[in-house]
């Protein structure tokens, strides 16, 4: 299968405009066997995504060494690989940020990925002060100099750190999360990531499953599940489990959403697809827990562009039922 592929930002690379977040098989969603998991990936990279997106930190380097196998079963061009450094920090403080804890943690990363060079290190939601410390964007610059990134990006927990991002001219990604349930970015982040030729990643695109359309008031979430330990930030920033949004809201705001699925597509084709309508996407990187869910991620590229009468309702459902409770949190 061949997907649409978009520019990666200024860097002179594409990508297909969906990609694959590798979050899910790592670990804080369930138990996912690791057949399970090399299934998925193989499902994915089978239906022609070029781009994963994981962390050190998913299942503790899980993540990043399934990979490492998955990819050495295929023969052929290598997907783009990006991987993220910081939470391995404790505490996670912004003074870690130094060079030779991140140089640590990169080495790290490049033995579990089996790469000598990793193709994008992006901080891992750093706090905001990391965002005003040039040392720690020097050390990156240090690090590509080594030949252990060759490039390196952020991700961010809100706009405004994206902005912030974007001001060191080495940073060529702001990855952020973006779904019809998270509609700030466009407002205010995309227009300057187009003007300076950041590539954008939009990672939590179905809201943690919620725009499925699948969960339901009754829906059950294993212990080591994210979407029950994390509702309130317990282990890490709110706006990462179901967007932030309170589970009630969400599931009023899915079914105001059913009518504009298109026919013949699921919602979670939709929600991708919504996002893909902003130039500025460079990929979106929905995760999977099996083949089935990664095959039809990757569908959502055929979905034609939305109407403007489906845009006009999203707008209008996320002003009324969501934009409450996140627009000015992130």
């Amino acid at each position: 299968m061949t997907l649409s592929t978009r520019p990666f930002g200024r860097t002179g690379l594409t990508t297909t405009a969906i990609g694959f977040g590798a979050w899910a098989i790592g670990g804080s969603w369930g138990e996912v066997s690791e057949d399970d998991a090399r299934a998925t990936l193989h499902a994915a990279l089978d239906s022609g995504v070029t781009f994963i997106d994981t962390a050190d930190v998913y299942g503790d380097g899980r993540s990043e060494r399934l990979i490492r196998a998955v990819l050495a079963e295929r023969p052929g061009p290598r997907p783009f690989v990006a991987t993220k450094a910081g939470r391995r920090l404790s505490p996670h403080v912004a003074d870690g940020y130094t060079l030779a804890n991140l140089e640590a943690f990169v080495d790290r990363s490049r033995e579990n990925l089996g790469m000598d060079t990793l193709d994008l290190v992006q901080l891992h939601c750093p706090p905001t002060a990391v965002y005003y410390q040039p040392q720690t964007f020097s050390a990156l610059d240090t690090l590509m100099a080594k030949g252990k990134i060759a490039r390196y990006g952020v991700s961010v927990s809100t706009v405004e750190e994206g902005l912030k991002a974007i001001e060191f001219p080495g940073v060529v990604s702001v990855q952020i999360i973006h779904n019809i349930f998270r509609q700030r970015p466009a407002d205010l982040f995309y227009p300057q990531a187009l003007r300076r030729g950041v590539a954008v990643i939009v990672r939590v695109p179905l809201a943690s499953g919620m725009l499925t359309g699948k969960m339901t008031a009754d829906s059950h979430f294993a212990a080591d599940d994210h979407r029950t330990f994390n509702r309130e930030g317990a282990a890490f920033d709110r706006g990462e489990t179901f967007s932030g949004v309170p589970y009630d809201v969400a599931l009023q705001a899915v079914e105001e959403l059913r009518p504009l699925v298109p026919q013949g597509a699921t919602m979670a084709q939709m929600a991708l697809r919504w996002i893909l309508m902003e130039q500025a996407v460079s990929v979106v990187i929905p995760g999977a827990r099996n083949a089935d869910q990664a095959q039809a991620n990757a569908a959502a590229d055929a979905l034609a562009s939305l109407p403007d009468a489906t845009m006009r309702a999203a707008r209008d459902i996320y002003a009324r039922l969501v934009a409450p409770h996140v627009h000015q949190l992130w």
